[in-house]
């Protein structure tokens, strides 16, 4: 990466990350999954719960998963897994190279960190997977579907939903077509300058 990439400067890495659908290989490499997981241990954590919890799929585990997930997903009964659907969300997972389960553990012991900074500290986390699969040069998509929201899927993971919330996968690889910048909003629209009791 030289100097004149538009990811050398860290800034602008941050403002012209957007999220990649449609994926393919190569993943990161082994040296670079682990930078990447490892980034996400800075997000912000009030009291060190460490709430996040990361489950790595790749190779022949995608296969399975789409297997686990799909079946899953058809006996819970959702109307919209069709057949059509079925085969376009498997022809999707066998495109994309690296899965990454996200979930956040449930501090039952914790009295004293709420429960909505846990979930925004994990959320943090996968921003910080986000950012650092862009500025090495890959791209990633957060999905919550292919069954997040069916415990069996949950379960196969490992993630018993007694002690975790799953929140879904990233999808993790090389951008597969062009896709323009994103339009983002200007901040003004969401800021405002407080300087005293209304």
């Amino acid at each position: 990466m030289t100097a004149t990439t538009p990811t050398a400067i860290p800034l602008r890495a941050l403002t012209s990350r957007r999220s990649f659908k449609f994926l393919r290989a190569p993943a990161p490499k082994p040296d670079e999954l682990e930078q990447i997981l490892q980034a996400a241990m800075s997000a912000p954590d009030h009291g060190a719960l460490r709430p996040w919890r990361f489950v790595v799929i790749q190779g022949e585990a995608i296969g399975k998963l789409a297997d686990v997930a799909l079946d899953a997903v058809k006996r819970s009964g959702d109307p919209r897994m069709t057949p059509e659907k079925e085969k376009s969300v498997r022809e999707w997972m066998a495109s994309v190279p690296l899965f990454i389960g996200v979930a956040q553990k449930i501090a039952h012991g914790n009295t004293k960190i709420p429960e909505h900074e846990q979930l925004l500290a994990t959320g943090c986390a996968v921003m910080n997977i986000l950012n650092a699969t862009h500025m090495l040069g890959y791209a990633a998509f957060w999905s919550t579907g292919v069954g997040t929201y069916v415990e069996d899927v949950q379960n196969a993971l490992g993630l018993d939903s007694l002690d975790y919330r799953f929140l879904g996968y990233l999808a993790i690889g090389t951008p597969g077509c062009a896709v323009p910048p994103a339009n983002r909003p200007n901040f003004r629209e969401f800021v405002s300058e407080w300087t005293g009791p209304v």
